[in-house]
């Protein structure tokens, strides 16, 4: 389905997941196939990574500057993320919504949860689950980028962050890149073009085969897998 100019305001795409489950692996894909949805670049004080992009994957700041923005209330949301600052600027979210403009946000649940909070009616909320705990703890292992006590900590912090599935209004089980982002797809389009759920006997033949892949990815109950996940942490 084309995107085409949204009418109204626009739809803030809250994606959040534990570090590894692929959150930003399915919003980059998103991002690619539909260019009209912005990305909203968050600021960070943590170091650039190799490959990465001052104003392109993240606006990168020292604690001074970041502080600075702090005190001016230029921040919708910022919080401490695996020791470093992350914060999501104000004012061009709200531009873009008044511009009837959608955004992506590729955050952890602390952002998640106070976007939602400031823009309820405009905010879809999804959370990516990874398939297990050793999937999620052999994806971190597997980035050259970070020392080994990094990941271990990304690990214990991504482990603690499953526990806030609930907070969101749909789950997608990443076990298969090729599998989820369909759903992820398809929630985006439902929402930007339908209702959340459409009765396949009214709907256009597109918006119920959209409606179709989330039944689909509904049936493997992610609710139940979410909280088997929480149950195994615990153990």
């Amino acid at each position: 389905m084309p995107p085409r100019d949204p009418p109204g305001r626009g739809i803030l795409v809250i994606v959040s997941s534990p570090s590894g489950a692929g959150k930003t692996t399915l919003t980059r894909r998103l991002l690619d196939e539909v260019p009209a949805i912005g990305f909203s670049v968050s600021y960070t004080t943590r170091p650039m990574r190799p490959g990465e992009r001052d104003g392109v994957d993240y606006h990168f700041v020292d604690v001074a500057a970041f502080e600075r923005m702090v005190e001016g209330g230029e921040f919708a949301e910022h919080a401490v993320v695996h020791g470093n600052r992350y914060g999501t600027a104000k004012a061009p979210i709200e531009a873009a919504l008044a511009a009837g403009r959608d955004l992506i946000f590729d955050v952890d649940w602390q952002g998640g949860q106070a976007l939602s909070a400031q823009w309820p009616e405009d905010a879809l909320k999804i959370f990516i689950l990874p398939p297990d705990l050793d999937t999620l703890a052999s994806r971190l292992r597997r980035r050259a980028t970070d020392a080994p006590d990094v990941i271990e900590r990304r690990l214990r912090q991504a482990i603690t962050e499953l526990a806030h599935w609930d907070e969101y209004q749909f789950l997608i089980v990443n076990d298969d890149l090729e599998r989820a982002y369909p759903v992820l797809r398809a929630l985006y389009f439902l929402r930007r073009f339908g209702p959340p759920f459409v009765d396949g006997r009214d709907a256009t033949p597109a918006l119920a085969t959209l409606a179709g892949v989330v039944m689909e990815s509904q049936m493997r109950d992610p609710v139940a897998h979410a909280r088997r996940l929480v149950a195994a942490r615990e153990r």
